[in-house]
Formats: C-alpha cells, structure tokens, sequence
C-alpha cells in the first residue's frame, strides 16, 4: 500500500522517503517502531506543559549524548546501560565511543554524560586519546550551552585514581560547559554508585522536565531489569574442567591453562572478550590476619545489606586483604589512637606513605599499627571488596562449545620480609581443581576484536600470557576457515621449559591456520633477546604486511613490552617508509584510528 500526499499530513519528500522504508521492515520491526510513536508521543504531551513555562520560551532539551572512553569494556557496559535506561524514559540517545565520536559535533550538543575509565599511571584508554587530546588542545570548541555530567571510573591502589575522568571534568568546565549532575568517581567495584550517579542524572534531567526525584529513582531502577540473567552483578558458577601447568620442570614460571565450563550459562562471548573471575583470598593469610585481630572469627558482620558472614567468611571472600591504598589509610587514621599513623598521612608526608604502602597488606598494617575500630564491624567497613579479576579469553567458543579457557601465571614474591601472592593468580594455581566451581561473566571488549574481513592480514605481538587471546584468534580463523595471513610473535624465558601452547602453534603452522611464527626466549642467549628483537629482524616483511592492510594486536604488559613493541613499530616505519620519526607516529595513529591498531594491556 502506497501513502499518497493527498490525503495524509506529510510533504512529497516525506512521503517517498516512507514509501521506500515502509515496505523493507519486519513485522518485528513494524510493531517496535508503532510502540515507540505512541510513547514518544505520550512523553512529549507530558513534556509540554513544564516546557511551555521555561523562561523566554526556551524548550528544554530531550536528545542526550553519551560518549565513552573504555579499555577493558566496563565504562562501554555502563554507557550502554545509562542509554536503555534513557531510552525507557522518553529521551532520545546518542551513543558513540569517543574513537568514533567528532568532536566537534559537541557544539552541538545540550546534555552530555560522559563515562570513562583510566588506564596505567592516569592515562586515557587506547579509544579515548585522540578525543582527550582534541578536548584539551587550542581547537576545543567553546561550549557555554553545555550541560554535563562524568562518571569516573578507576582504582583507588594507583596513585592517579580517576584522573582521566577528573581531566574531562574540568576541561568541560573551562569551555563553558555546566554541571548537570557532579562528578562521580567509582573504585573497582563500581556497579552501586554507577548506579546512582545514573539515578542523579536522571533526576537532574527531569527537575528540567519539570517531574520529581522520586519519579527518576523509579525510572533509573530499571537498570537492574537490562541485566542478562548472568553478569557482573550475577556471576555464573563455572565448574572446572581441567587445570594444567603449561611450564615445564625447572621453569622459574608457572602459568596455568584453566578449562572452565559454561554449560546452561547462556554466556557467549567472541575472541578478544574477557572473562571476569571472583576470586578468593588466601586461607593461611586470612588465618594470620585474624590471629592478629582483637576479635573472634566467628563475631557476625553484614558484608552489604541483606548479607551477614562470619569474620573469617567475610575476609576470605568478600573483602580485599592484599592491598593498601592512600584512600583506606586516610579512612582508618582517625579510627585509631596510633600517632604513627596519623603522622604517616599527614599533610606532607606523600611520598612517605607512599613508601609504605608500596608491597604492603592488611596484615603488615595491623601488626604496625595495631587494630582500627570498636568492633569487627567497624573494622571491616572500612575495607573495600574484592575486585574482579579480567582475564583475556583463550579460546573460541567456536572451537569449544559450552567452554571457556584462560591463561594465567602464578604470582608470587618476597616484599618486606614476607613472601606475597597474587590473589587470583594463586586462587587459580593453588586451590581451583577438576569439579570445583568459580564465579565468572564475560566480558566484551570491542577494543580488541578480529577484522569483520576474514581475507584481512593480522599481526599479533604476545609473550607470555600474552599469548591467550591470540589461541582464540586462531582457533577461530581455523574454525571458520579465515583465509587471511596470520603472524604471531611470541616470547618467554626458556625455549624447553617456557613455550606455551608450542604443539597447538605447530599444528597451526602445518594447517595454515598460522602463516608466520616468530619466537623469542630472553633466557637463553647471553644477550636478551624479546619479541621486538625479532620484529626488527623481520622488519622489511612487517612494513609489507602493514602496508597491505594487516591489523595489529599487542597483548601484555604495558609499562615495558607494549612500550617497548610501540617504539619499534615506529621505528620500522620509519626506516621502511622513508619518514620521519613525527610521520611514522602520524601513520600508527592513523592505523589507531582505524582499528588497525589494537591493544590488550595490563
């Protein structure tokens, strides 16, 4: 049927353009787009009257813009979130990760939520650099119109807590912008007051609106019924299918291969995602703790509302022992009676506590400073809880129904006279057997994903466990039959002892699921030699591939490898290409830009 000018409300252009859309939707699609008439035309008689009392005639705004900044994908979930829930309150979203976003477009724009997370020493993530840069350099425009909000994201044990939230914060304020709702700065477990900043916003937009508080709470409870049945919030209790040692006899490493069932999960997950891990602290640690506490084991306290454990409970799984931040000591200080310790976070004495703190726990602080607080309760209040512990994905769902494998190396250290344990590290290597159950989601990271072009060549730098979701980039190419070329570089301390997953890279080789294979073991010449050793040894070849459109994929550390490999492929680039180092840094941007240049780092 064919909408006729003559007798409908709408002009000739009007009418082709729904002539031409009408016939090519589903049904599906039909009934959505009749609901979501009716409500936006049920919000916008509700918007009216309070509209039509705004001074001058001014009409307030319903179209928000929510732009994210993400490395591991939380600052991404929580966006999303934020924009559902929006959504169901009759305003019209936009939603773009600051990679895609033009910045220039904010002129603009009336309301704007940011939500972005920082990375390593305060720096932006990978997809927030270039937006970071063009909101703090000359040609930022000016932005008086602007209402803004940001939800920080960060962790309190680093020194630049938040610092990239903080930075958009008062940049948006020195263009012009205003607050619609303040700041909110989360720790790691940031899902409660994510929640309510949203809740805030919220009530901030629609006091505009002209409706209440309370009628914003309801609307922002809504954000729990988005939530799959397993997230977060809702972790699923994986069993464990098998737990292997991948290094051999006489290795300084112990890196352990981890099968995990998602049977009946529901969870699907593509290469490149995360799976976060809950993991529980040490039992002989928990047990030194509390013999040095005033208090019984067994004394009840409620971890949150609804949930009361005992002591020793609430110290092995729920509260964060391993740890000291200068926020914790700041909160505990004026708990005790101890002068050292006030004297320790006293004004001036930075870089003091921050010597203390370094390689420190729980345990270290009780014992040098004695017991805080009048009760078990008080004294854990102070403690913050456990965080989620990401882990790249190692393997393809593809290859694996039903299944999820990860690759972790065993954290262990002497500090201060103590040896130290990383807590999901040694949860995994020391306590997680066949049969037993760990909570787990997935995370998705779109930051890190493999080329939509299956002919497309792909480069992968990672030593270690670095290596992880490269097992899963190939086992999916293999799977899928990918016919583009693949190269990994790898790394590790000793070729006999330390070459992870090597029968599986040379069954890939002999296939040609993996075209390229370079290797590098640090320990085993006189001189070191790492994966950026090889890289420049390949150099002609690498600047071929890139020229022909390879993506590349760095996964690992980030203070030295990631660096490190960074500045080589300058380098190749520049001496391949003919350019300048300032050139060969424009074109990896470029390549960044793009998503052909994509990092996994920790």
């Amino acid at each position: 049927m064919q909408l006729q000018v003559l007798n409908s409300p709408f002009s000739q252009e009007q009418a082709e353009l729904l002539n031409r859309i009408l016939p090519t939707l589903t049904d599906q699609q039909k009934l959505w787009l009749s609901g979501y008439l009716a409500a936006s035309q049920f919000s916008g008689a509700q918007a009216a009257a309070p509209a039509a009392s705004q001074n001058a005639g001014q009409a307030v705004s319903k179209d928000v813009t929510i732009i994210y900044g993400s490395q591991s994908g939380n600052s991404k979930g929580l966006a999303n979130k934020a924009a559902k829930t929006l959504e169901g309150n009759g305003y019209l979203v936009t939603l773009s990760s600051m990679s895609d976003y033009k910045p220039n477009n904010l002129k603009k724009v009336q309301n704007l939520l940011i939500v972005v997370s920082t990375h390593g020493e305060g720096d932006p993530p990978d997809n927030a650099m270039t937006f970071h840069e063009f909101l703090h350099s000359k040609r930022a425009p000016k932005l008086e119109g602007l209402q803004f909000s940001v939800l920080a994201l960060g962790d309190s044990s680093y020194e630049f807590f938040c610092q990239t939230g903080k930075q958009f914060d008062d940049r948006l304020e020195e263009l012009g912008g205003t607050r619609l709702y303040p700041r909110f700065d989360c720790d790691v477990d940031f899902d409660e007051p994510a929640a309510e900043w949203l809740e805030g916003v919220l009530s901030s937009l629609k006091d505009a609106q002209g409706a209440g508080a309370a009628e914003a709470a309801a609307a922002a409870s809504t954000l729990q019924t988005i939530e799959s049945e397993y997230s977060r919030t809702n972790p699923f209790k994986a069993e464990v299918l098998d737990n292997i040692n991948l290094n051999g006899r006489g290795s300084n490493k112990e890196t352990h291969h981890l099968e995990l069932s998602l049977e009946g999960s529901g969870l699907t997950f593509e290469p490149g995602d995360s799976l976060g891990v809950y993991p529980e602290n040490d039992p002989a640690l928990v047990e030194q703790l509390l013999n040095e506490l005033k208090w019984s084991k067994e004394d009840q306290v409620t971890v949150k509302q609804g949930d009361v454990r005992t002591l020793q409970e609430a110290l092995q799984s729920y509260y964060e022992i391993t740890t000291l931040t200068k926020p914790l000591l700041e909160k505990i200080a004026p708990l005790s009676t101890n002068e050292g310790l006030k004297e320790l976070v006293a004004q001036g004495n930075g870089e003091k506590l921050k010597e203390y703190i370094n390689g420190r726990d729980i345990l270290d602080l009780v014992r040098d400073f004695g017991p805080w607080g009048d009760s078990a309760q008080e004294f854990v209040s102070i403690l913050r809880k456990i965080p989620v512990r990401l882990y790249s994905i190692a393997s393809s769902l593809a290859a694996n129904p039903d299944e999820v494998h990860l690759t972790i190396g065993a954290v262990r250290y002497e500090a201060n006279g103590r040896e130290r344990k990383g807590v999901a590290s040694t949860y995994v290597a020391e306590r997680l057997e066949p049969g037993d159950h760990v909570s787990v989601f997935v995370q998705q990271n779109e930051n890190f994903k493999l080329p939509k072009n299956p002919e497309t060549p792909i480069i992968m730098v990672g030593p270690g466990t670095g290596v992880a979701p490269f097992r899963s980039f190939i086992q999916e190419r293999e799977e899928t039959g990918a016919e583009g070329k693949s190269w990994l570089f790898f790394g590790d301390q000793h070729f006999v002892t330390d070459f992870l997953y090597q029968t599986e890279m040379q069954k890939w080789l002999k296939n040609g699921a993996l075209t390229k294979l370079d290797v590098a073991f640090s320990r085993d010449t006189e001189e070191k030699v790492y994966v950026q050793h090889r890289m420049l040894e390949q150099s002609k070849e690498l600047y071929k591939w890139l020229e022909e459109g390879a993506v590349v994929y760095i996964c690992g550390d980030e203070k030295h490898m990631a660096h490190d490999v960074h500045n080589t492929f300058i380098k190749i680039i520049a001496k391949e290409g003919g350019l300048s180092r300032e050139k060969a840094e424009e074109y990896l941007a470029e390549m960044q830009q793009q998503k052909r240049y994509q990092r996994d780092v920790y």
